[in-house]
């Protein structure tokens, strides 16, 4: 195939990027003019959404992503980083096999957390009162994902100290005109309702459900809400695999090696004579 064929030019299409010797530039924007005007987390809107974004929704976004960067060895991704790092597979294996665990158990929260939202809202939009489509909202979210509600409840912290706080900012950019406050007023009314089925227990939002406030004010779909924690979670990765890369240490497993797993098979047996 020549390059001069057409065919070349439309083998991948994309909106993204224009480059050519000399120029560079994402939709429509030329890099030498983003370079020092545009933050990162704009940057991370304009490649995800084709625009650039407000200040104030830029900063909204970056205060999602900064509070998802770590939560210490006890996470999977984190342990998994180090690891890795310890047998000696270089800084972005690492950081690949720990991005690889983040699914739908450990990395899924905020994106189904981002439906319920909507589907609540939907619900609403339909014709639903408020508590009539949360209790619906919530009853499907349970019904697709099991007991645990995707965003509330913590297994560390009695309330996740990350997740008032990003609602107040979400708080201050609705009185700012900046986002609409709808979805966190979702997310509080879904929080209302499971301590109602507690009996006045509360099950507090966490990082996962007050990021989701967040990517569902700002408009991002649900399955980006993945995408960005993967994003988030990245740095943490990064810094954890490069400390653990320092530290030296080799092979080093999940636990410390004096200690053995529970073995529950069979009782030694001996291998049958061979059948020649």
């Amino acid at each position: 195939m020549s390059t001069q064929d057409p065919r070349v030019g439309d083998w991948w299409r994309t909106s993204i990027i224009e480059m050519s010797p000399g120029k560079i530039r994402y939709s429509g924007y030329a890099i030498q003019d983003l370079i020092g005007n545009v933050s990162f987390a704009q940057m991370i809107w304009l490649m995800t959404r084709g625009e650039l974004p407000s200040v104030g929704q830029g900063r909204l976004l970056d205060a999602a992503l900064m509070s998802a960067v770590d939560h210490g060895p006890q996470a999977p991704s984190i342990a998994i980083a180090r690891m890795a790092a310890t047998c000696g597979v270089g800084l972005n294996n690492a950081m690949a096999s720990a991005v690889n665990v983040l699914g739908d158990v450990h990395g899924g929260a905020g994106e189904q957390a981002v439906e319920m939202y909507q589907d609540i809202a939907a619900r609403q939009d339909a014709g639903a009162a408020f508590e009539d489509a949360v209790r619906a909202g919530l009853d499907a979210a349970i019904d697709r994902h099991g007991k645990f509600v995707s965003g509330f409840g913590h297994r560390f912290h009695p309330v996740d100290p990350r997740a008032p706080r990003l609602l107040e900012l979400v708080d201050e950019a609705a009185a700012q005109g900046i986002v609409g406050g709808r979805f966190a007023t979702i997310g509080r009314g879904v929080e209302a309702e499971l301590a109602q089925r507690k009996n006045g227990r509360r099950i507090p939002m966490n990082i996962d459900g007050a990021t989701a406030v967040i990517y569902a004010e700002l408009g991002f779909p649900a399955p980006l809400a993945r995408g960005l924690f993967c994003l988030s979670r990245s740095v943490g990765i990064l810094s954890h695999a490069w400390e653990q890369t320092g530290q030296g240490g080799r092979n080093k497993g999940p636990i410390p090696r004096e200690y053995l797993w529970t073995y529950d098979g069979p009782a030694a047996r001996e291998v049958p004579p061979r059948e020649d």
